[in-house]
């Protein structure tokens, strides 16, 4: 299994309305992307200095559907969203063993 974790910090640019529509997005492609076990993503609560304004952690089968993913229509349709306004992106994909249960929950 693949564990997608990617950060986010904003532009200003990043408006309310904005940032609805892009979780709406990320809400409906757990289901809509082969491969994809699991989506969980949520802004930070501490807001510290050091901290990213936002998470997505997503577990995937393997390598391969990480890849499906990357260039999936939906998650396609949620990048004009994002990108432009992303001041600072980090991420990181793990290969954990199949016996790590996918996150579920959504606490956005």
């Amino acid at each position: 299994m693949i564990r997608h974790i990617v950060m986010f910090r904003w532009k200003d640019s990043f408006t309310e309305d904005i940032r609805a529509q892009w979780i709406d997005g990320l809400d409906r492609i757990h289901g809509e992307i082969p491969g994809l076990l699991a989506l969980q993503h949520g802004p930070d609560v501490l807001r510290t200095d050091k901290s990213w304004d936002h998470v997505i952690i997503a577990d995937f089968e393997d390598r391969e559907a990480l890849a499906v993913y990357n260039t999936h229509p939906a998650h396609e349709a949620i990048k004009p969203f994002s990108l432009p306004n992303v001041r600072d992106l980090a991420y990181v994909d793990l290969d954990l063993p199949h016996t790590t249960s996918p996150t579920t929950e959504d606490h956005s």
